[in-house]
């Protein structure tokens, strides 16, 4: 299972929408290509809940399924 870190789309340490939306944007998508991903639940910062929606709307394009939380209780919200 990949793993997505939201601490790798931070700008100066926060979450800002348009640096978020360029970030996932520019973000290598095809590398999950047909893998299961899990979005880690917790962060060094607030997640806002659109940051979540907008991560997990493009990882449907390429993902077989998605998680989202901690490896040992994940919960899946999107299968192929």
């Amino acid at each position: 299972m990949k793993t997505i870190l939201l601490d790798d789309f931070l700008d100066d340490g926060i979450i800002r929408e348009k640096s978020f939306r360029k970030m996932v944007k520019e973000h290598d998508m095809k590398q999950y290509d047909g893998e299961k991903v899990i979005i880690k639940g917790c962060a060094s910062v607030t997640v806002p809940t659109w940051a979540y929606l907008i991560i997990a709307t493009e990882l449907t394009k390429h993902a077989k399924s998605i998680y989202f939380g901690e490896s040992c209780s994940a919960i899946k919200i999107f299968q192929i």
